[in-house]
């Protein structure tokens, strides 16, 4: 033990524990403190957040390249209207009677004379025969008198040599000249009834012919109003009974009628060059001219008719079919029947001083595509892109190559 200072004592006291005394506090570790761990919370949501909304599709609005073709360029009036044939005919009978063998179906072609159908004619073919012999007996008796009449004049001849040496009596010579003259007379009648023979026989003709129903024209089967067994009659007034036989169409006569507005009839001309699209094969275009303007106003619609001949023609094109008719200031050029790419202005941007669509892929993500914009089909413009392309409409400016996108909901 240290020898300690002579005026230095050890303090007792000093090592004695105060039991008032406050205990000393420890200070915890920062790590441990709750404000701590919620300001790391808060800090981590943040970030959270802030990654979620980077990554969150943005809402857009979605465009397609279209198919669109040059002639909305030149088009001053659209129309719609229906196919019609011009030479037309519900085919009937004029004869009354059960129809018996009906030779045609839907959608054949016939030509014309043809018979497509035929009635019971037994008993009108055998009046025909009929005829046919009265016409041969007729005939047959024009022989015999004309026999007669050469016997006739040859007994008369002789009558009057016999007469002039004095063989003969007159009246003998009288009656050589009245039998010769009666021949003569009789050849005459025998002509006659040849004739009424013939007459009757072309009535026959004529309603045994009634009992065929023969094609009026060359064209092509709509539809079908009688079966075998079914009674057809001319006018089709009672009951169980029907009229036409078949309904065909003259298909070189196929036109389009379109309902043109009587305010804009002023923009329609004859001899006017038209496209005609079906709503059948939307990709079908032909073309077409006004044909006529049919002078009757539709008081109800305060429309006239406009009808527009196919210039070119599709065996696809049928009666009845909706069309859309398109009425050009001029006639198409060959580069501007074919279909091209088109797309709304709104959708071409300008990134870097070049036009820039957004292009938007499988992934829902979307790609800075560089196009040439040329020039307007109709209200779109005309780019080098597929036909059926998805773009973003109207891309805003915070927009980014690559960024996910989402249709937005209208």
């Amino acid at each position: 033990m240290p020898d300690l200072p002579a005026n230095t004592e050890p303090s007792l006291s000093r090592l004695a524990i105060d039991r008032n005394a406050a205990p000393a506090r420890r200070r915890r570790p920062l790590w441990k403190r709750w404000w701590v761990w919620a300001i790391g919370l808060f800090v981590i949501a943040a970030i959270a957040l802030f990654i979620s909304r980077r990554n969150a599709p943005q809402p857009v609005e979605f465009a397609t390249v279209a198919a669109a073709y040059p002639s909305a360029s030149v088009s001053v009036l659209n129309a719609t209207g229906r196919v019609v044939a011009a030479r037309r005919a519900s085919v009937s009978s004029k004869g009354t009677g059960r129809l018996e063998w009906l030779g045609v179906q839907e959608g054949q072609r016939v030509i014309e004379g043809d018979i497509i159908a035929r009635l019971e004619n037994r008993d009108v073919a055998a009046q025909r025969e009929q005829a046919a012999a009265q016409v041969q007996v007729a005939r047959a008796n024009l022989a015999q008198g004309q026999a007669e009449l050469e016997d006739a004049v040859a007994a008369y001849k002789r009558a009057q040599d016999l007469a002039q040496q004095k063989f003969i009596a007159i009246s003998a010579l009288d009656t050589a000249a009245a039998r010769y003259n009666k021949s003569r007379a009789a050849i005459d009648t025998l002509r006659a009834q040849i004739a009424v023979a013939q007459a009757n026989y072309r009535a026959s003709e004529v309603g045994y012919d009634q009992t065929l129903v023969r094609a009026p024209f060359t064209g092509i089967v709509l539809t079908k109003s009688a079966n075998v067994g079914d009674i057809v009659t001319p006018f089709s007034a009672a009951a169980g009974t029907t009229g036409a036989v078949v309904t065909m169409a003259d298909m070189e006569t196929l036109e389009v009628e379109a309902d043109v507005s009587e305010a804009a009839i002023s923009k329609i001309t004859v001899g006017q060059p038209a496209e005609v699209q079906l709503d059948a094969f939307p990709d079908l275009r032909l073309a077409g001219e006004v044909s006529r303007v049919v002078p009757t106003v539709d008081r109800s619609k305060a429309t006239l008719l406009v009808k527009v001949k196919f210039v070119e023609r599709d065996p696809r094109v049928l009666p009845d079919m909706s069309a859309k008719t398109a009425f050009l200031a001029r006639a198409l050029r060959a580069d501007e029947r074919a279909a091209v790419s088109a797309l709304r202005a709104d959708a071409i941007v300008k990134r870097d001083g070049k036009d820039v669509v957004f292009v938007v892929g499988k992934d829902g993500r979307v790609k800075l595509t560089p196009v040439t914009a040329a020039t307007k089909v109709g209200d779109l413009l005309r780019v080098d892109l597929a036909p059926g392309t998805r773009v973003v409409a109207a891309p805003s400016e915070r927009l980014a190559d690559g960024a996910p996108v989402t249709a937005v909901k209208k």
